[in-house]
């Protein structure tokens, strides 16, 4: 048994001092207070003496794109899984939009089989719609994905879901959740002839969210919503950007009587337009970053409770392809290993508190996605755990630059927050009671398990 001491534990709104038992891949007892009793310390094999460091559920990232299987010259399941677990990330949803795509049951399972076998945290995997994948969608198993991703806005291959009666069938007949990313493609294709008009072929990425606009995210989204209430499916809408779209949500509803429900980015919470004259195509994501104004409105729904959850849409390109002109380079940039770092340094600014961040990146997707025993610090659920130490400030560098814990996992070997200071550092992260990372070392003998979905 391994038994953590001397912790500061956030768990389902509260901070305490406390101690944590894990036995197997369970958590085997959770208490208050700097002493805990004579049978578990007297049980426990290994202690770890926290030093007085944040403890908190491990964070359930709901959308990433791990970019295997076809391609793995960016990223593969292998290495952002350790990335993850460096960042205290111990769950992932991954985007079906990889080569080819996983828009069938088994395509799906080939990735779940190649998780099985490198992933260093758990995972599910979103099944891909498109306009005659229906018959796909209805085979999903709802206790064993997490759910059906449709694209709303312009994607690659056959992936742009554009037809209104596919998009009402998918709404009406799908058996899990439906996740959209919602961007009106009309809208975007007339900014963007505007903007070639305006600058030819050397578009400023400060066009970004111009080309990417408000109105095109609100057009979608307002859409979106409007089909779920028609067909009563389950929506949730991904990487909102925008104050304006806030105003189709509920605040205030419990999570767990809501059907329709929404995610917001670190990057949306972090950067603003005016970061791209420094940063420039790194921060190039589809929706784009916004204003100030919208950056303030979703950092206040996260507060709040308008916005539900706070995921990272990690999606790594090579930083060749990044440093290519506007038009040229990709939209995306990888986050989840610098995610919880980041939201718990703007906790350290006041923006929110250390409980919020917990809430919206931990428990609240354990909610929405129903998963099983996973999400909280409770006796008897899966010890998914991180470590973070509050007051060590640490710079962002590049590739394989500065200390063990400071290195990049990621296989693109950048971050769009280099050079950013952070005051939190992750320093332990447990997968089902496994140490995976270990203050920069990480265990690659740990195997991460697939997730588990209660029913309706």
């Amino acid at each position: 048994m391994i038994l953590i001491t001397n912790a500061r534990i956030c768990n389902e709104g509260e901070l305490f001092e406390g101690w944590l038992a894990i036995e197997g891949e369970r958590i085997a007892d959770i208490g208050r207070g700097t002493e805990c009793p004579a049978a578990v310390r007297d049980g426990a094999t290994e202690v770890l003496d926290a030093a007085g460091a944040l403890v908190m559920p491990g964070v359930i990232d709901d959308q990433v794109h791990f970019r295997e299987p076809g391609l793995t010259e960016k990223a593969d399941i292998f290495s952002e899984s350790r990335a993850a677990a460096a960042g205290g990330v111990t769950s992932y949803m991954e985007m079906p939009n990889t080569r080819p795509a996983a828009v069938t049951i088994d395509l799906l399972e080939e990735k779940y089989a190649r998780a099985a076998e490198v992933s260093a945290v758990n995972y599910s995997f979103y099944l891909g719609a498109t306009n005659d994948n229906l018959a796909e969608v209805e085979r999903l198993d709802p206790a064993r994905n997490c759910g059906v991703k449709v694209f709303m806005g312009s994607s690659t291959g056959n992936m742009l879901v554009d037809n209104e009666q596919t998009l009402g069938d998918i709404f009406r007949l799908s058996p899990t959740l439906v996740a959209t990313h919602c961007e009106d493609e009309a809208t975007v294709r007339a900014n963007l002839a505007a903007a070639t008009t305006a600058f030819g072929g050397e578009i400023p990425v400060a066009m970004h969210p111009f080309i990417r606009s408000a109105e095109a995210c609100y057009r979608s989204t307002a859409h979106a919503v409007e089909l779920a209430h028609r067909y009563g499916g389950r929506l949730h809408v991904l990487h909102l950007s925008t104050a304006r779209e806030l105003e189709l949500f509920e605040a205030g509803k419990p999570l767990e009587e809501k059907r329709i429900t929404n995610e917001v980015c670190v990057h949306h919470l972090w950067f603003a337009a005016g970061d791209y004259a420094e940063r420039g195509t790194r921060i190039k994501w589809n929706p784009a970053v916004k204003s100030i104004a919208d950056r303030e409105a979703l950092r206040a729904a996260v507060r709040s409770g308008r916005t539900d959850v706070v995921a990272t849409d990690h999606a790594p390109h090579l930083l060749s392809e990044k440093q290519r002109p506007y038009l040229e380079a990709p939209s995306g940039g990888p986050l989840v290993q610098h995610s919880l770092p980041a939201m718990l340094t703007l906790a350290g600014e006041g923006i929110f508190t250390v409980p919020q961040v917990v809430e919206r990146m931990c428990h609240a997707p354990a909610r929405l996605f129903r998963i099983r025993e996973r999400g909280f610090l409770r006796k008897g659920y899966f010890a998914d755990i991180a470590i973070v130490d509050l007051k060590a400030p640490w710079r962002v560098v590049r590739g394989t630059e500065g200390t063990a814990e400071e290195r990049i996992h990621y296989k693109c070997g950048w971050s769009p927050f280099e050079g950013v200071e952070f005051s939190a550092r992750v320093r332990h992260t447990f997968v089902n009671g496994a140490h995976v990372y270990n203050a920069g070392r990480i265990n690659d003998a740990v195997r991460g398990a697939r997730l588990e979905f209660r029913a309706e």
